[in-house]
C-alpha cells in the first residue's frame, strides 16, 4: 500500500456508506499500480444504497469505452463474475473492475444485486452489502495486460477482503 485516502465530507454525504477502504497499491519491483474502493453499507434502507460506478464516474467527467461481465478465477470456488468496465478521461485511460458482495455473492449486475436484497430482506431481515472497485491505469493503450493486472490484484485480496464483508 502506498496511500490511504478518506473520502470528503461531501462525497460521504452523498454516498452515505457506514464505512469506506480507500486505497492505492503499487508493486516496487514492476511499478504496476491498482487501487482499492470499498463501500460498505449495514443496511440498504432509508435510501442507503451503493452508487453504481457506471453512474458516478461519468459524474466525474470520466466517459464509458466499453463494458462488460468478466470471470475471475478465484482459488478453489467457482469463478466470480465482475463488472469490467473502460474509461477514459482525456488522455488517461483506465481499467475498472467492480462487484457487489452481500450474503457470501458476488454479483455483478445491479438488477440482480438489488433482487438480492430484497430476498435477503424478506428472508433474513438483513440488507447489508458493500461496493466493491478496483482501478488500473491502462499503460500504452494495453487493456490485456491491465485487465490481467486488475485480475491479479483481486485475487491477492479477494479471500481476505471476504472475512470483512457481509456474511
Amino acid at each position: 500500500m502506498v496511500q490511504e485516502s478518506f473520502v470528503d465530507k461531501d462525497t460521504q454525504d452523498v454516498l452515505k456508506a457506514d464505512d469506506t477502504l480507500n486505497r492505492s497499491y503499487k508493486d516496487a519491483s514492476t511499478g504496476v499500480e491498482a487501487s482499492l474502493f470499498v463501500a460498505a453499507f449495514q443496511t440498504q434502507r432509508n435510501g442507503k444504497t451503493p452508487h453504481s460506478p457506471k453512474n458516478c464516474l461519468p459524474g466525474a467527467g470520466w466517459t464509458q469505452l466499453s463494458s462488460d461481465n468478466y470471470p475471475i478465477e478465484i482459488g478453489s470456488a467457482a469463478p466470480i463474475v465482475v463488472n469490467r468496465y473502460v474509461i477514459v478521461h482525456g488522455e488517461e485511460r483506465e481499467l475498472v473492475l467492480y462487484w457487489y458482495q452481500s450474503r457470501d455473492r458476488v454479483v455483478a449486475d445491479e438488477f440482480k444485486a438489488k433482487f438480492w436484497v430484497v430476498a435477503d430482506a424478506m428472508r433474513l431481515n438483513r440488507t447489508d452489502t458493500a461496493l466493491v472497485r478496483v482501478i488500473v491505469p491502462i499503460v500504452n493503450n494495453d487493456e490485456a495486460k491491465a485487465t490481467q493486472i486488475g485480475t491479479d490484484f483481486v485475487r491477492s485480496f479477494f479471500s481476505t477482503l471476504r472475512q470483512y464483508l457481509p456474511a
